[in-house]
């Protein structure tokens, strides 16, 4: 029996699985992800547990077909290469190059929201769909975007990053170092802040009172209000919405997806978030497209990334 290794370094810890062919998790765990002067020696922390957890199933090295790694910020795909991930300090870091070294494996690289994407698309609510768009809003906004069964990537490695697409011409700063990103309306701290800005000019609204208890809003707030029918949350849901939808039906004129897949933490939000969304996504997107897709929550969780993982060694091995 063969296996599939699948790894998702985040800025705090290293998810790694080791996957059988047909997609079942043999075994799962985290690692933590080295910060400062010690990123450098994040690969070797990968290999090294791989190792470990191999040695211990009793699993030999020529069974282990290859290593899938979704790493965050802009990965170029061809090279392996992350050219910049600010939250963890790498910047032209040749990872696919040093793990490949390490672990005498083929090793592929992409961005880790790609990664997920493809983990959804293969296991999880995507049902191997050609086309799709994936977007996790989280306390970012993530994307990625599957065309013609393949992880699109672009030049440098900036494809599918949805969150960053400018939506309001005079928006609030993103961390990009530009203003009216998609992540500055639709992510978490977005809808917050907009949450925040809205109240203090609303004070009817029941968010009022939350916001004076706690000192801040949050999204799970701004929903649960929006589901015991507070005006003033309504109007926030439908502003977040509106712009959302808009974004994903610009992408899906291109993409012509059949699924669109909405995972991370608001998405729990469910039907509080999906009926006004669908609504403004149908208003806004070519009618043929709309008919062709169809909304679906993400259902892998925090396994999206090492299933994907896993995936991409499987597309590359199909190939060879």
């Amino acid at each position: 029996m063969n296996y599939l290794l699948g790894v998702d370094i985040g800025g705090t810890t290293v998810k790694i699985g080791i996957i059988s062919e047909n997609g079942e998790i043999i075994s799962k765990w985290e690692i933590p992800t080295k910060k400062g002067d010690q990123i450098d020696q994040i690969p070797n922390d990968i290999w090294s547990a791989i190792k470990d957890r191999a040695d211990q199933l009793q699993i030999r090295h020529d069974q282990l077909l290859g290593i899938g790694v979704g790493a965050p910020g802009f990965v170029e795909a061809e090279t392996g290469n992350v050219a910049e991930a600010v939250n963890i300090g790498w910047k032209n870091f040749p990872l696919g190059h040093l793990l490949s070294q390490l672990s005498s494996l083929p090793v592929y690289v992409d961005n880790d929201a790609n990664i997920a994407a493809l983990g959804e698309s293969w296991l999880g609510s995507g049902d191997l769909a050609d086309n799709l768009i994936a977007i996790t809003l989280g306390t970012g906004v993530g994307g990625g975007i599957i065309a013609n069964g393949k992880i699109v990537s672009g030049t440098n490695g900036t494809a599918g990053e949805i969150g960053h697409m400018v939506v309001t011409s005079n928006g609030a700063p993103c961390n990009c170092g530009r203003t009216g990103c998609l992540e500055t309306v639709a992510s978490a701290t977005g809808i917050a802040r907009i949450a925040e800005e809205k109240v203090k000019s609303d004070l009817s609204s029941t968010l009022s009172n939350v916001l004076q208890k706690q000192g801040k809003l949050t999204a799970k707030d701004v929903f649960e209000a929006a589901k015991l029918n507070d005006n003033g949350a309504i109007q926030i849901v439908q502003e977040v919405t509106d712009i959302l939808g808009m974004a994903i039906a610009n992408i899906a004129t291109i993409v012509n997806p059949s699924k669109i897949i909405i995972g991370g933490g608001v998405s729990n939000a469910g039907d509080v978030l999906l009926k006004p969304l669908i609504t403004a996504y149908q208003k806004y997107a070519l009618p043929r497209t709309f008919e062709g897709s169809e909304f679906v929550i993400a259902e892998l969780g925090n396994d999206a990334g090492i299933i994907g993982g896993g995936y991409l060694v499987k597309q590359n091995q199909t190939v060879a």
